[in-house]
């Protein structure tokens, strides 16, 4: 368990789960994967960009990412994925209406002319695939199996967690 001390209190930052196959650490910051998002889009994580905003407000949404290739316009959303079960990533870990209108959104605007990503970033290491929480979220898994159907690119990455950071490393399957 770290913690970091806050203004207010205390910070949980990460976890250690005790596992047969040896503890694995879970980042647990939820800060952390719009940050190392915005690292990766900017270190060439999608190829060369020529420009990269945080927090994009379009229509009554506000995306995590907006960035343009020329005269390509992209949206990314990032959610962070804190849930393993046997080297399997499932997002969400609970319900999420706000997740759900950003994916139905994407799926909208993806028919309209924008290159549109969910980027999952996977807060730990050892993990061999990604899927949908169809037991915790249902409704998320289908709105999620549209996007994809709709041209919605999903992105999902491991990262490389230690007691004090984050760092986006290599794609896992989706």
């Amino acid at each position: 368990l770290t913690l970091r001390l806050a203004r207010d209190g205390y910070d949980l930052i990460a976890v250690e789960k005790q596992r047969p196959a040896g503890p694995l650490l879970i980042n647990m910051d939820s800060a952390a994967p719009n940050a190392v998002a915005g690292e990766w889009l900017r270190s060439g994580g999608l190829g060369r960009l020529d420009e990269v905003r945080a927090e994009y407000r379009l229509g009554d949404s506000r995306f995590d990412f907006f960035a343009r290739r020329g005269e390509e316009k992209l949206l990314i959303e990032v959610k962070g994925c804190t849930l393993e079960e046997g080297g399997l990533a499932r997002f969400p870990d609970a319900p999420t209406l706000r997740g759900l209108k950003h994916v139905r959104e994407l799926t909208r605007l993806s028919g309209q002319g924008w290159k549109c990503f969910v980027l999952v970033v996977i807060q730990m290491k050892e993990i061999r695939l990604f899927a949908p929480n169809w037991a915790t979220h249902p409704e998320f898994g289908l709105a999620l199996a549209e996007a994809k159907q709709a041209g919605v690119e999903i992105q999902a990455m491991d990262c490389i967690a230690t007691a004090d950071s984050l760092r986006i490393d290599r794609p896992v399957p989706v």
